[in-house]
């Protein structure tokens, strides 16, 4: 049986999670990382969370950093979260088809995947074989990445997605497998997925016509905002388009891009 998470513990792993990722995490969220990260001192035989944080830095579990990280960073999503961005991606890639050059997205806290195929699905349908397409899903926790490259899901993770898409890009799951989807082999094959760190120079990644990078500065200090969100507006081509969460703001964060609609920014040409 391990011990409760201090106060002492706690503010080690705030730390800890801020230099990794840049997260910032408030004490209300002391629940959480005590609960996320119990299965790791149970499975090391560790009696405190003051004992799991030296073994993370001892020099000798490298491996277990990242599960750490995966812990205290992976984020429950689902296929087509916030219906009017997906409205306005349909849009904007309608009125891409025929163009030569590739049209890019980026899932750029990708979690799980769910968001990346739902983009996927869009462009899919929008452009087909007239334009070329890509989108790429990134996120910290490898983890999170490994299931989404299996692409396989509950069907309730699926409830919003439109039930013609379900037929044309999900092949349902049979006997051991009823109740889940896998993403059709040819829409995967478009999505490719890398591990990234926002809060560390990016990459080379080229330009993208849009980003969604949504529901993840939340967790961010102003300072740490405005650094990463200049990574990523970097990698908008001009006059590309940016996403946020409902509930986040660019306000005196970056003046490269301007609202257009609730969430939605230009990138200034």
């Amino acid at each position: 049986m391990t011990t409760a998470l201090s106060d002492q513990e706690f503010a080690l792993f705030q730390r800890f999670i801020f230099d990794a990722a840049g997260i910032t995490l408030p004490d209300s969220k002391k629940a959480l990382v005590s609960g996320r990260l119990a299965k790791r001192l149970r499975y090391h035989g560790l009696e405190s969370y003051g004992e799991y944080f030296r073994l993370l830095h001892d020099g000798v579990h490298a491996a277990e950093l990242q599960m750490a990280i995966d812990a205290l960073t992976t984020n429950e999503t689902y296929f087509f979260r916030e219906a009017k961005h997906f409205e306005f991606l349909r849009r904007q890639a309608s009125a891409a088809r025929g163009r030569s050059a590739m049209f890019r997205v980026w899932s750029a806290a990708s979690s799980s995947g769910e968001e990346a195929y739902s983009i996927a699905m869009v462009l899919a349908d929008c452009l087909g074989q007239d334009t070329p397409w890509e989108v790429v899903g990134s996120d910290i926790s490898t983890k999170v990445l490994r299931g989404a490259a299996r692409a396989h899901y509950s069907l309730e993770r699926a409830r919003d997605v439109p039930t013609d898409y379900l037929r044309r890009f999900c092949l349902r799951g049979t006997q051991e497998y009823q109740g889940s989807l896998l993403i059709e082999r040819s829409l995967r094959q478009k999505v490719h997925f890398r591990q990234l760190n926002l809060n560390a120079p990016l990459p080379q990644l080229g330009l993208f016509d849009i980003v969604f990078l949504r529901n993840v500065m939340i967790y961010f200090n102003d300072n740490t905002k405005r650094e990463v969100v200049a990574r990523v507006i970097a990698a908008i081509r001009p006059g590309g388009h940016f996403f946020i969460g409902h509930s986040e703001s660019l306000n005196d964060i970056n003046h490269d891009v301007q609202p257009l609609a609730p969430s939605i920014y230009r990138k200034n040409p």
